[in-house]
C-alpha cells in the first residue's frame, strides 16, 4: 500500500489519455449501472426501533398497520359555511377520490366542534411511507374540487402530502446550496491559483466523484435501504473532501514545480507529488471512511444511509486524486512547458536584439558589460518566496514564541465553546417541527386547530390466542375510559379498537391535543406506559402489549440512539488511535490527534447547543427552535467532525515529519511542517466552510444545524487547532512527541524514468538545491 500511490501516479503520468478517458467511462458507468437498477429505498419495517417498533411489528402481523392517510377541509372563504355547498363539494370529491386506483377508502366528513369546518379522511393504498409517491393524483383531484367551488376553501393535507412538501422543499435547498457553493468555491480557487484551469480541475473532479458516488450509492441500496438522505450526504461531503483533496495534491504539484526550476518534467513532478500528497490523501480518505463506518453500530437505517453515502464519496474522491488527477496534471504541466518555452524563446530573441543595439551604440574600445552576475529566474524567485504569508507568520507567532501560553488560552476556550453540551437536550423532530413554508404544513396548522384530537395519536398494541380477544378488547376499553379522565388524554375523542380477522391482534388508539415534541405529549405517553396499560391490559394474563405512535417513536429512538452511543464513540476513538500509530509510527502523536479531534468535535457542538437550543439565533438563521437538539444530529456530526479532522492532522503532521526526515529538529521541522501547510489547510478549510455553511440557508431545521456544526468545526479546526493548539503541543514535547520511535533519514532514491522523466538531466543534476527526493517509506 505504501507505494500504490507512486506506482498508481506514474501510471497514469505514462498513459494519461487511458487515464482520463477510463476515469470518465467509470463515472458514466456507475451513474448508468444506478438509473438501470434504481434505488431500493427503506420501508417502514426498517424503522421500527424499541417497543414503539415492537407494537408496529405485531399490527402489521394482523393486518392493522398505519396507512398512509389524506384529510381534506372544507370551509366558507368568508362567514358561516354553506351546509348546500359544503355537502355538494363533499360528494363530488368523494366521487373523484373513490375513482382514483391509489385510494383505498373514503370516509365520511366529520363537522368541526365549531361548525365552520368540514374534514373528509382519505385512506390511500400501500404501505405508509409509499403515500408521498401516491398522493399526487389526490392532491390534483382537491385541487380541481376547490376550482369548481370557488365561494368555498378546498385543502389538502396529511403526513403524505407533508413528506412530498418536504422532499420538494428540500430539492430546491439543495439547488440553491449548490447555486451559492460553486461561484464561491471557484472564487477561492482562482485566488489560490491564479488561474482558470487549475481552479477548474477541482470542481470537475468533486463533481465527477459525486456523480459516480451517486449512482454507486443507487446499487449499494439494494444491500442497506436508502433512507433518502444517502444523496443529501453524498453532496455535502463529496463536493467539501473532493475539492479539499485535489487542492493538498496540487498544491503540491506546483511546490515540487517550483523548487525544480524547470529541471524535472511533468512526470517526476507528478511522482513527488504522489509520494507525498498521494500518500496522505489515501491515510486521510481511510481515516475518514474508518470512522463513518462505527456509524453502522448504532443499527438505525438512517445513520447506515448517512455512512454509506459518506464512505462512498470518500473513497470516489481518493481514487480521483490518485488516477485521473496525475494525467490531468501531466497534460497541463506540456501545455504550461510549452508556454514557458515559447516566452523563453521570445524574451532571447529580444535580450539578443537589445544586446545587439547596445554593440552598435557602444563607443569603440569600450568592455563587454559584466554579465557573470547570475539572472534569477521568476520560477527561481518564486520558489525562494515564503510558503506562509504574513497573516499565517503572525497566527504562528504566539505558538513559536510563548508555546504554553498559547496552549493554555487555546484550549480554554475550545473549552469555554464546549461547555453548552452538558445541557444538550435531544429531540425526534416530528412533522410538527417542519417549516410553515410548506403549504401542506399550514393547513395541517388549521386541522390541528378545528380538530385537536389528530394532533397525536398513541397505539396500544395487544396480542393473544384468538380466544381472548373479547376479554383483551374489555381491557382495552377499560384502558381507554382510564385515559379520559386523565387530563393528559383528548375528553372528546372516544376511544376505539380494532381487531384482525384472526382475533389475535387487537389496537387501540388514544388521542392527545398536544404536538408530538411537547413535554406534555411526552408526559402522556409516560402515564399510558407506566401507570394506565399495568392496571389494565399489561394485567390480563397471556396478553402482550406494546404502544406505539408519533411520540412513542420518537423517545424509543432517541433512547435507542443514546444507547449506541458508548459503543459508537468507544470504537471511534479507538480506530482513530489505531490508525494515526499506524500512520506516523507514534503513541504520542495518536493520543494528541484523539485528544484533538474531541476538543474540535466537542467545541462545534457546543456551538451548535448554543445556537439551536435557545432562541435568541432564529432570526438571524430563519429558524423556530425546538429547544432542543435533533437527536440524529449530534452522533452523526461527531463522527463525522473526526474524520474531517484528520484531513488537516494528516496532512499538517506529514509536512513535520517530511521535515524530520530530511535531517531538521524537531522545533525547526514543527515550525517548516505547519507554516508551509497553513495556506494550503486554510484554503481546504474555506473551501469546506463554504460548503457547509451554505446548508445553514436550508429550511430543514436538521440540515441547518449539520450545515452550522460543520462549517465552525472546520473553521475552528483550521485555525485554533491546527496554527496554535498542535504546533504549541508539539514545540513543548519536541523530540518525545514521536515516541517510540523518532523519524531517521532514508536513501534518496530518483523517479523512476518514464515518458517526460528520461529526458530530465541526470539524478545528480535533477534534484532541486538543498533538497533530495525522498524514498516513500519516509512519507506517510
Amino acid at each position: 500500500m505504501r507505494n500504490r500511490p507512486v506506482r498508481m501516479a506514474r501510471w497514469s503520468a505514462r498513459h494519461p489519455w487511458s487515464a482520463v478517458i477510463g476515469w470518465f467511462v467509470f463515472v458514466v458507468l456507475c451513474l448508468g449501472a444506478g438509473i438501470a437498477t434504481g434505488t431500493e429505498e427503506a420501508t417502514t419495517k426498517d424503522f421500527w426501533v424499541g417497543e414503539a417498533g415492537h407494537a408496529e411489528s405485531m399490527a402489521t402481523e394482523g393486518g392493522l398497520q398505519r396507512r398512509p392517510t389524506e384529510h381534506v377541509l372544507i370551509s366558507s372563504k368568508s362567514g358561516p359555511l354553506d351546509t348546500e355547498a359544503a355537502g355538494t363539494a363533499v360528494r363530488e370529491l368523494t366521487d373523484r377520490m373513490t375513482r382514483l386506483p391509489e385510494v383505498d377508502s373514503v370516509a365520511a366528513p366529520v363537522r368541526s366542534r365549531d361548525g365552520s369546518t368540514l374534514r373528509v379522511t382519505v385512506v390511500l393504498k400501500g404501505a405508509e411511507l409509499e403515500g408521498r409517491k401516491n398522493v399526487v393524483p389526490l392532491l390534483e383531484q382537491t385541487a380541481k374540487v376547490a376550482a369548481g367551488h370557488p365561494d368555498l376553501v378546498v385543502e389538502e393535507t396529511g403526513s403524505p402530502a407533508i413528506s412530498k412538501g418536504v422532499n420538494d422543499q428540500r430539492d430546491d435547498d439543495l439547488a440553491l446550496s449548490e447555486r451559492i457553493t460553486l461561484p464561491v468555491t471557484l472564487v477561492i480557487l482562482l485566488i489560490v491559483f491564479g488561474s482558470v484551469v487549475m481552479a477548474g480541475v477541482p470542481l470537475l473532479l468533486a463533481l465527477s466523484s459525486i456523480a459516480a458516488a451517486v449512482g454507486l450509492s443507487m446499487l449499494a441500496s439494494h444491500v442497506l435501504p436508502d433512507a433518502g438522505v444517502g444523496t443529501n450526504m453524498i453532496l455535502l461531503i463529496g463536493l467539501a473532501v473532493g475539492v479539499d483533496y485535489t487542492l493538498f495534491y496540487l498544491k503540491r504539484e506546483r511546490e515540487e514545480r517550483s523548487r525544480a526550476e524547470g529541471r524535472l518534467g511533468p512526470e517526476a513532478l507528478v511522482e513527488l507529488a504522489a509520494a507525498t500528497a498521494g500518500r496522505a490523501i489515501v491515510v486521510s480518505g481511510l481515516a475518514v471512511i474508518v470512522s463513518t463506518a462505527t456509524l453502522y453500530l448504532a443499527t438505525d437505517v438512517i445513520f447506515s444511509s448517512l455512512a454509506t453515502g459518506t464512505i462512498l464519496v470518500v473513497a470516489v474522491a481518493v481514487a480521483s486524486s490518485l488516477t485521473v488527477l496525475p494525467a490531468l496534471l501531466v497534460k497541463i504541466g506540456h501545455r504550461t512547458d510549452r508556454r514557458a518555452a515559447r516566452r523563453g524563446d521570445r524574451r532571447a530573441d529580444r535580450r539578443a536584439a537589445r544586446r545587439g543595439a547596445e554593440r552598435d551604440a557602444r563607443p569603440a574600445g569600450s568592455g563587454e558589460p559584466d554579465r557573470t552576475k547570475p539572472v534569477k529566474t521568476a520560477e527561481a524567485a518564486k520558489a525562494a518566496k515564503p510558503e506562509n504569508g504574513k497573516v499565517f507568520a503572525a497566527l504562528l507567532r504566539p505558538a513559536r514564541r510563548r508555546p504554553a501560553a498559547t496552549l493554555c488560552v487555546s484550549v480554554l476556550l475550545m473549552l469555554g465553546l464546549a461547555a453548552p453540551v452538558l445541557g444538550m437536550k435531544l429531540i425526534d423532530p416530528g412533522k410538527d417541527t417542519f417549516s410553515r413554508d410548506i403549504p401542506a404544513m399550514r393547513v395541517y396548522d388549521r386541522l390541528t386547530a378545528k380538530f385537536p384530537e389528530l394532533l397525536v395519536k398513541h397505539e396500544v398494541v395487544a396480542r393473544s390466542a384468538p380466544d381472548r380477544a373479547p376479554q383483551v378488547r374489555q381491557a382495552l376499553l377499560e384502558l381507554g375510559r382510564r385515559a379520559q379522565g386523565d387530563p393528559l388524554f383528548a375528553r372528546n375523542a372516544a376511544p376505539t379498537v380494532r381487531t384482525s380477522a384472526d382475533g389475535r391482534i387487537s389496537v387501540l388508539e388514544l388521542a392527545v391535543p398536544y404536538p408530538a415534541p411537547s413535554d406534555r405529549a411526552i408526559e402522556s405517553l409516560d402515564h399510558l406506559r407506566r401507570v394506565h396499560l399495568p392496571a389494565t391490559v399489561g394485567a390480563t394474563a397471556g396478553v402482550e402489549t406494546a404502544v406505539s405512535g408519533d411520540v412513542a417513536r420518537g423517545q424509543d429512538y432517541v433512547a435507542h440512539e443514546s444507547g449506541k452511543l458508548p459503543l459508537v464513540i468507544g470504537l471511534l476513538l479507538l480506530l482513530t488511535f489505531v490508525m494515526t500509530v499506524w500512520a506516523f509510527r507514534s503513541v504520542v502523536i495518536a493520543l494528541i490527534t484523539v485528544l484533538l479531534n474531541v476538543l474540535s468535535a466537542a467545541s462545534a457542538l457546543g456551538v451548535l447547543v448554543l445556537v439551536f437550543q435557545g432562541t435568541w439565533a432564529e432570526n438571524l438563521l430563519d429558524f423556530t427552535s425546538l429547544g432542543a437538539i435533533a437527536s440524529r444530529v449530534p452522533l452523526f456530526l461527531f463522527v463525522i467532525l473526526f474524520g474531517l479532522s484528520m484531513d488537516y492532522q494528516v496532512f499538517v503532521v506529514s509536512r513535520i515529519k517530511e521535515a524530520m526526515d530530511d535531517g531538521m529538529p524537531a522545533r525547526e521541522a514543527v515550525l517548516e511542517g505547519i507554516g508551509r501547510s497553513a495556506k494550503v489547510v486554510t484554503s481546504a478549510a474555506m473551501v469546506m466552510v463554504t460548503v457547509f455553511a451554505a446548508f445553514v440557508f436550508l429550511h430543514l431545521t436538521e440540515m441547518k444545524q449539520m450545515g452550522l456544526c460543520l462549517a465552525v468545526a472546520v473553521l475552528l479546526d483550521a485555525v485554533v487547532i491546527r496554527l496554535m493548539i498542535l504546533p504549541s503541543i508539539l514545540l513543548l514535547l519536541g523530540e518525545r512527541a514521536w515516541w517510540p520511535r523518532r523519524p531517521t533519514p532514508a536513501p534518496a532514491p530518483v523517479p523512476a524514468s518514464g515518458p517526460g522523466i528520461a529526458s530530465a538531466p541526470a539524478p545528480e543534476t535533477s534534484v532541486p538545491r538543498g533538497r533530495s527526493v525522498r524514498s516513500p517509506r519516509n512519507v506517510v
